[in-house]
């Protein structure tokens, strides 16, 4: 097989076990989670160091060769996919834990650790990090990163740009950039941090980080409520936030189609309440005292079921018991077991709409295809909701009316497209739905100036 010139000019510089060719990495995975197609890439580089990233994506320069860099291959919109003619970066083993500073709480780990190995290193040393993914063992911090994960905790602590005090990365040209910052205030000029973070491999390869980490709780309450409509939902999200003394950690949302076509299809799950309601929340909240604050969790929920805000609940009595509940919300992770072709949506409203934006998603879904199963859930406390749709006898690429109803939705909301994966491949062509052409002119000339050959995960976003 013919090798492309510029493969021979990274694996002259770089060495064969650090560029390998296609016959080498054979069956390997290349393609995220989308279902999207993926072209096979000329070569893939595994460098080991910052400086190894350097000198490949300097040759790349050089050769005008692009790249895209691929993390666990966890996304959702084609981000990690090649579209052909490319070479794949992946940080696989620059996946260290470099250092835990106590005094500063910070962690400093390479971009290729993945999120689960964080947490457990952070809670080794008597810490907390609490950014949390149900792809946790597999995605990596690099590409949470690149995405600016969300998931679970973004409520109490935040989103994964808020979890990161400094970053190193590589520019196109093989310059390096950032550095490993502990300070938490840094205003010395424009903050690269933050116009990486999000970028989608799009402007830098980050290859290095220094993470926040907080105190780890010692007491969690979780509980699974039924409630009546969706008011409800709100007006125990409110008042759980102010009433709660140490805050909500967690505050998940599930409609009833999502809860009742998992129990009904996943005979792992168990439904925690005896009686069905419109609206499911999976509330938790962390704190510091076992005793009281499973007591005031207790008197919490009390007044909220007296005043006829909850229907119905069930307070976690152990872990084990915890793990059921987040069994039945983690459950998108099985949804190839029962709609293998099913397209999914990620996108985010004023905490007020949307309530109003799923039921008009849901009403004009149901309106064309009668027979679809629709799923609504979320993480309500910063405004995202995924929406689940299966049309019987609907294929996995054939989703273009289903994306116009629900982009259409999230337009005449002013929601956003996007809350946690990214645009990718397959939003781009829905940018302009929830930003500005100004806003897109700006991001073009961004891109311009710091990858002015457009060699870094070329078609994204864009």
């Amino acid at each position: 097989m013919k090798v492309n010139k510029n493969v021979i000019a990274l694996r002259e510089a770089l060495g064969a076990q650090v560029v390998t060719l296609p016959e080498e990495f054979g069956e390997r995975r290349v393609e995220d989670w989308s279902g999207l197609p993926g072209a096979t890439p000329l070569a893939i580089i595994r460098p080991r160091t910052t400086e190894e990233v350097a000198e490949a994506l300097a040759i790349c320069s050089k050769h005008r060769q692009g790249v895209v860099t691929q993390g666990g291959l966890t996304g959702l919109v084609g981000g990690a996919n090649l579209l052909g003619g490319e070479v794949a970066l992946s940080l696989e083993r620059m996946n260290r834990i470099v250092e835990i500073d106590e005094v500063s709480a910070t962690m400093t780990v390479e971009a290729g650790a993945p999120l689960q190995v964080v947490q457990d290193a952070a809670s080794a040393a008597g810490f907390y990090f609490p950014l949390d993914l149900g792809a946790r063992g597999s995605c990596t911090i690099g590409g949470n990163l690149a995405t600016n994960a969300g998931g679970n905790r973004v409520i109490k602590y935040g989103m994964m740009r808020d979890q990161v005090l400094g970053v190193e990365a590589v520019l196109a040209s093989g310059e390096v950039v950032g550095g490993l910052s502990k300070m938490i205030k840094n205003n010395s000029g424009y903050d690269l941090r933050h116009l990486l973070i999000g970028s989608e491999g799009t402007l830098a390869v980050i290859t290095r980080v220094v993470l926040r980490l907080r105190p780890k709780p010692t007491a969690t309450a979780t509980a699974w409520c039924g409630l009546p409509d969706f008011d409800a939902v709100t007006t125990l999200l409110t008042h759980s936030q102010a009433g709660l003394a140490p805050g909500v950690s967690a505050f998940e949302v599930m409609w009833a189609g999502y809860h009742d076509t998992v129990i009904g299809n996943l005979k792992n799950l168990r439904a925690p309440l005896a009686d069905s309601h419109p609206f499911y929340v999976l509330l938790e909240s962390v704190g510091t005292d076992p005793v009281r604050h499973g007591e005031a969790f207790e008197e919490f929920l009390g007044g909220m079921l007296e005043e006829g805000v909850v229907s119905d609940a069930a307070i976690a009595s152990s872990e084990a018991h915890a793990r059921d509940f987040w069994a039945i919300r983690d459950a998108p992770g099985e949804y190839q077991r029962f709609i293998p072709n099913h397209a999914a949506y990620d996108v985010s409203f004023s905490i007020a709409q949307v309530g109003d934006a799923a039921a008009q998603c849901e009403a004009r879904l149901r309106a064309r295809w009668p027979e679809a199963t629709v799923m609504t859930y979320g993480h309500l406390g910063d405004g995202n909701i995924h929406v689940v749709v299966d049309v019987p006898g609907m294929g996995k690429h054939e989703h273009d009316d289903i994306d116009r109803v629900i982009y259409d939705v999230t337009r005449e909301f002013e929601g956003s497209i996007s809350a946690e994966h990214g645009i990718g491949v397959k939003k781009r062509y829905f940018l302009s739905q929830c930003r500005r052409e100004a806003d897109i002119d700006a991001m073009r000339a961004i891109k311009q100036a710091l990858d002015p050959q457009g060699l870094l995960n070329p078609g994204k976003v864009f």
